[in-house]
């Protein structure tokens, strides 16, 4: 019997640096993370920034993995690519150069106190550089446990201060392609 397969939701965001760059670097350690296979990635966003608005502009993707992976591993495999791409300790909602949230995990709710892990992400209703660019590539999905689309969710939060990136055009030629 083989093992489940489920697919996982996660939000990329970046603002330090290079932050296309970082991105592409973020995408390119999950893509060959064990257990993870790329189904699905968003167009990059700008954003601005959510919780501490001091700190430059963000950009955004959503992207969908198929995983092996059960929610504490896959946050496991998450946190290690945020710290091999160079994030640093910094305040909460400050500015950083990699950010990667786990967004949905299939159709279950999860909440492990060790490590700390809250499935849907606990702010994903009210932030529109998630559901932004997560109803480009999910918006059918439901998100439990409400059970309201991931696109009637985005409609609900407004699209203010989240933009099509205008350069995206840049990731897909060059050195930074993903």
């Amino acid at each position: 019997m083989g093992e489940r397969v489920v697919t996982a939701y996660l939000g990329l965001g970046s603002n330090l640096g290079d932050r296309r760059a970082a991105l592409g670097e973020g995408l390119r350690r999950l893509d060959a993370t064990p257990g993870l296979r790329r189904i699905a990635r968003s167009g990059i966003y700008e954003t601005e920034p959510w919780g501490v608005a001091e700190q430059p502009p963000f950009l955004n993707l959503a992207a969908a993995y198929d995983t092996t992976l059960a929610p504490a591993a896959l946050l496991a495999a998450v946190k290690r690519v945020e710290s091999e791409v160079g994030r640093a300790a910094g305040p909460r909602w400050g500015p950083r150069l990699i950010d990667v949230d786990l967004l949905l995990y299939g159709d279950r709710t999860v909440r492990l106190a060790r490590p700390d892990l809250r499935i849907p992400h606990r702010r994903l209703a009210e932030r529109a550089f998630a559901l932004i660019p997560l109803a480009e590539i999910a918006s059918e999905v439901a998100v439990p446990p409400q059970g309201r689309s991931v696109g009637m969710l985005a409609a609900a939060v407004g699209s203010g201060g989240v933009r099509r990136w205008a350069d995206e055009t840049a990731v897909s030629s060059g050195s930074v392609s993903f």
